[in-house]
């Protein structure tokens, strides 16, 4: 190759490595959920993977983590370890985790015998991936976190494999 072919390559690699850079920031990009999003949210009929009704009212005046996920979704299992841990870490405050599955309730049942989880899982279908998005995952990607302050106002969100030091920080500012 001669030398005006190598700084065709290397311009064009340059601009793909451009590309790619700020594609992936609109990419991981989540916007906060408005309030009618967190109402919706709350007043939802969700159901326990083994079909009983969930009292959601029991959510409220709490921090609620909210975590978007699916047993087909490596992220999400990677993820959940950690957000059992932080889930126990945070048992004595006022802060709830709640994990919405998009995935049937066989699967979600399944899934939960082997990757058991202390905090509540609900049953989101395809119904939860719309809440998401309207929550602020314009991708309707997963995995997908909101925290929910005691007053129903969502204050972060993660869209993606959460950071734990991060996720600590905002419950702690959401407390």
């Amino acid at each position: 190759m001669n030398r005006r072919q190598w700084i065709i390559i290397c311009g064009v690699g340059l601009l793909a490595l451009l590309g790619g850079a700020l594609t992936s920031q609109w990419i991981s990009k989540a916007g906060l959920a408005s309030d009618s999003s967190v109402k919706a949210f709350f007043a939802n009929p969700w159901q326990s993977p083994d079909g009983k009704p969930v009292n959601t009212s029991e959510w409220q005046g709490k921090v609620l983590v909210v975590n978007f996920w699916a047993s087909w979704c490596p992220p999400c299992v990677e993820e959940m370890p950690a957000l059992d841990l932080l889930a126990q870490e945070n048992l004595q405050q006022n802060v709830l985790f709640v994990g919405i599955g998009i995935d049937s309730p066989s699967n979600i049942r399944e899934f939960l015998k082997s990757t058991p989880v202390s905090y509540p899982i609900v049953i989101g279908g395809l119904g939860g991936s719309n809440l998401s998005k309207q929550m602020g995952n314009s991708q309707g990607a997963l995995p997908y976190t909101v925290i929910i302050n005691p007053k129903g106002k969502a204050i972060y969100t993660k869209l993606g494999k959460i950071d734990e030091d991060e996720l600590r920080k905002a419950i702690k500012s959401a407390l």
